[in-house]
C-alpha cells in the first residue's frame, strides 16, 4: 500500500476504510465523533517511523459505510475491530483511543484479554456517569429535528471550534476534512445514529472490568476540554482503577488534542509504544 493511502475491508456487510503506514510492531488508532482517520494525519507519520500504524474510519464516519438501518453498538464496532486484527494479522497491537473511540476500544479490549499490548487514552469518556454536557449532546442527537443543526456543516465546524484551544488555528482544509464525509442527509443521519448507539450497560461493563487491565496504560488529556468538561475527573478515576496508568495533563490544550498539540502527542505516544 502506498504511504498513507486508504484501503478497504468488508465486514458485517459494511465497507470499512483504513489508513496503514509504516512497519514494525502494530499500533491501532481509533477516532471519535465526528472525526475519522483524518484526525490523526499529523500523528500517523511520526508513529509510522517506528511502528506499523493502522487508522480505521469507524462505521458511520469518514469513508466507511454509513448505514441508517443498523445500531452502532458495541457489538458492531467489536466485529469491525476483530476483523481488522484478523485480516491484517495484528499481533498484540498497541491501542490509542479518543472521544467515542474510547468506550469502543476499551470495551472491545476488556472482553478480549491479551488482545492488546498497551493502551493510550486521549480525552475520552469511558464511565457510565455522564456529564450534563454529554447528556445534552445525546438528547439532541436523539431528536430528529434538533439534531439537524448539530450535524450540519456549520454544526460540525462549530464542534471543532469548541473542541480546540485556539479556534483560529483551524484552517479551511481541516474543516473540509471533518465536514467532507457527511454531504448527504443520509450521511448526517448516520453520524447522529453513530453518536447514540452505544448503550449505557456497555459503559457499566467498562467500569466493572477496567481494574482487570494488567497492561501499560497512558492517559493524555487536554485540560481545556469544553466537550468533555469532566475529563480530569475521568482520568483521575482511571488512575484509581488502573494504578499502573501514567496520567499526564496538557495545559492549554482542548478536546481535539491531535489538532492543538500534534507534535507533542506524537512524541509522547512514540515513547510510550517503544516500551
Amino acid at each position: 500500500m502506498d504511504k498513507g493511502t486508504k484501503a478497504h475491508l468488508d465486514v458485517e456487510d459494511l465497507t470499512v476504510a483504513y489508513v496503514e503506514e509504516g512497519e514494525g510492531s502494530p499500533v491501532l488508532l481509533l477516532h471519535g465523533w465526528p472525526t475519522s482517520s483524518f484526525l490523526y494525519r499529523n500523528i500517523t507519520p511520526v508513529l509510522a517511523q517506528k511502528h506499523r500504524v493502522i487508522v480505521p474510519d469507524l462505521p458511520g464516519f469518514g469513508d466507511s459505510s454509513k448505514p441508517v438501518d443498523r445500531q452502532y453498538s458495541f457489538k458492531l464496532f467489536a466485529a469491525v475491530l476483530d476483523a481488522l486484527v484478523e485480516e491484517l494479522e495484528l499481533d498484540g497491537p498497541g491501542l490509542v483511543v479518543h472521544d467515542l473511540g474510547g468506550p469502543i476500544g476499551v470495551h472491545w479490549a476488556l472482553h478480549r484479554p491479551g488482545r492488546i499490548s498497551r493502551l493510550a487514552l486521549l480525552n475520552t469518556l469511558i464511565y457510565p456517569d455522564f456529564d450534563p454536557t454529554v447528556l445534552e449532546f445525546v438528547t439532541t442527537l436523539m431528536d430528529p429535528v434538533k439534531r439537524e443543526a448539530l450535524v450540519s456543516d456549520e454544526g460540525l465546524c462549530e464542534a471543532m471550534r469548541i473542541g480546540v484551544g485556539n479556534p483560529d488555528s483551524l484552517s479551511d482544509e481541516v474543516m473540509d476534512g471533518v465536514v467532507g464525509p457527511f454531504r448527504s442527509a443520509e450521511d448526517r443521519q448516520a453520524l447522529a445514529l453513530a453518536g447514540i448507539g452505544l448503550r449505557p450497560d456497555g459503559f457499566a461493563e467498562i467500569a466493572r472490568l477496567l481494574s482487570d487491565l494488567d497492561i501499560p496504560v497512558l492517559g493524555l488529556y487536554g485540560t481545556e476540554d469544553r466537550i468533555l468538561p469532566d475529563v480530569a475527573e475521568t482520568f483521575a478515576r482511571v488512575k484509581r482503577d488502573v494504578p499502573q496508568a501514567e496520567i499526564e495533563s496538557l495545559p492549554g490544550v482542548g478536546h481535539f488534542l491531535q489538532e492543538d498539540a500534534p507534535a507533542e502527542i506524537a512524541e509522547r505516544l512514540t515513547r510510550f509504544f517503544a516500551g
